[in-house]
């Protein structure tokens, strides 16, 4: 390639690094990114969206299944899941080519190999053992992302133990299935393959499902989960998986009993881990823990010019945080006067599940923690018009306000298109919004988000529909 200096170079092109290339170039920096495999990284093409067109699948299924409930009369129902799989994939290439557009246009240069450190301001690009490009850069950027973590013992095999990617293609439908890890990503295939007819057992090492969420939403979708067939088990290990004829056997402990569990196939989602091998961070001073890079709040890590964003440098692994610390990253190179750092705390998590779940902020027990006086409010589905016109009257909005200063503290939410609810409360606690002006926010009706009105009502003792 004739251009070889750029101001900004980015490895990796997830929705952290692609991102970043963009707000680099809007604002007038020459930027590169090189990236070996699917521009839009994991999130694009093999998580965030594609398992999103498996899941609206799903849950038109369901809503078909019970089309007698709305009046109305369907024939026999069934699915091709070939053709589910097929538009999932479709779904993911149509993006992967508006990552490429939007790069294009926005005149950053592409790059298609894998990039490593060689050097101070030095990126040197390979592919399939070949050179393909020795860049310079005063700043580089690194946006690896992660991969799926395994646990001795229980490797996948891409054909009966399965990461996220093999879950995403089946080619054909497990009659049994035990997933390995209650957080977003296990409960969403759990929630997907119950739906199209598999038993699904849930093994959780921790004492409850969803552990990151309030502890009152993880038993709300405990009991839906185990309503719809579920068969979930918490402060339960895996202790070995052994590959039979027929699938695999599971040997499971817990509450100091050890049992076994048959299923056709198994699914790992224990976490992931940060892609740092390969990087040329040996003779730098980028630091490495837990397989996640460190960064400061400007996601500058101990090598000057060198800084990491996304999910290689670890939790919450989202990504709306990687693309926010891209921008981040790249406005303080930039020097703009109005950067601030991320706080976690205002980034939403979303589960996708049926029923969805989703949160921002701290959750009760956390605010407890601190030794914060709380007022909780809470509404149910079952006393919103809406929710009862949609067939959908299972679910809670619970909010935890500052008792003494009205700051919403945190937001929790389990039931129908609450992943949509959410962003409402975040943009309360972005502009540091307290109970006043939630109060005196005026709500559509009739709409799911009048649930978030009576929460906030609820918490001060003045809810009026419940």
């Amino acid at each position: 390639m004739a251009d070889t200096a750029f101001d900004v170079v980015v490895i990796g092109a997830g929705p952290g690094g692609y991102v970043a290339a963009i707000r680099a170039a809007q604002l007038g920096m020459k930027a590169a990114v090189v990236e070996g495999k699917h521009l839009g990284g994991i999130c694009l093409n093999w998580g965030c969206i594609p398992t999103k067109a498996l899941l609206r699948t799903a849950e038109v299924y369901e809503t078909i299944k019970h089309a007698g409930d709305f009046g109305l009369t369907v024939g026999a129902v069934g699915f091709d899941l070939k053709k589910v799989v097929e538009r999932s994939r479709k779904v993911a290439k149509q993006l992967n080519g508006g990552v490429g557009h939007l790069l294009k246009k926005n005149k950053v240069t592409v790059i298609d190999g894998f990039g490593r450190l060689n050097g101070p301001g030095k990126v040197k690009v390979e592919k399939d053992g070949k050179a393909v490009a020795d860049l310079s850069a005063r700043h580089i950027i690194l946006a690896t992302g992660a991969r799926a973590r395994t646990l001795p013992g229980l490797e996948p095999d891409g054909e009966r133990i399965w990461t996220y990617m093999e879950a995403m293609v089946p080619e054909a439908m497990p009659q049994r299935l035990l997933v390995v890890g209650s957080g977003a990503i296990g409960i969403e295939f759990a929630s997907f393959f119950r739906s199209l007819g598999a038993e699904v057992t849930v093994v959780e090492i921790l004492d409850r499902i969803l552990p990151v969420e309030d502890a009152e939403i993880s038993a709300f979708a405990r009991k839906a989960f185990e309503k719809q067939g579920f068969t979930i088990h918490t402060g339960t290990s895996v202790k070995k998986l052994d590959k039979t004829a027929a699938g695999v056997t599971a040997t499971l402990e817990g509450g100091g009993k050890t049992w076994t569990v048959e299923a056709d196939r198994v699914i790992l989602a224990v976490g992931i881990v940060g892609n740092v091998e390969n990087l040329g961070l040996e003779g730098t001073k980028v630091k490495v823990e837990k397989a996640h890079i460190v960064i400061d709040g400007y996601c500058r890590t101990g090598e000057p010019g060198v800084y990491a964003i996304g999910d290689v440098v670890g939790p919450p692994w989202l990504a709306h945080k990687a693309s926010h610390e891209g921008v981040i990253c790249v406005e303080k190179i930039a020097g703009l006067k109005d950067v601030h750092p991320l706080d976690r705390s205002m980034i939403p998590g979303c589960t996708y599940s049926r029923p969805q779940i989703a949160s921002v902020g701290l959750t009760e027990q956390a605010a407890a923690e601190q030794g914060r006086k709380v007022k909780v409010g809470r509404f149910p589905f079952i006393g919103n018009g809406k929710a009862i016109a949609l067939g959908e009257p299972e679910g809670m909005v619970k909010t935890v306000f500052d008792a003494a200063t009205g700051e919403l503290l945190g937001a929790h939410m389990v039931g129908a298109e609450v992943t949509e609810l959410i962003q409402g409360y975040v943009v309360a606690r972005t502009l540091e919004t307290t109970e006043a002006e939630l109060m005196h926010t005026i709500f559509p009706h009739p709409t799911l988000s009048e649930m978030m009105h009576e929460s906030v009502l609820d918490a001060y003792g003045r809810a009026v529909h419940f």
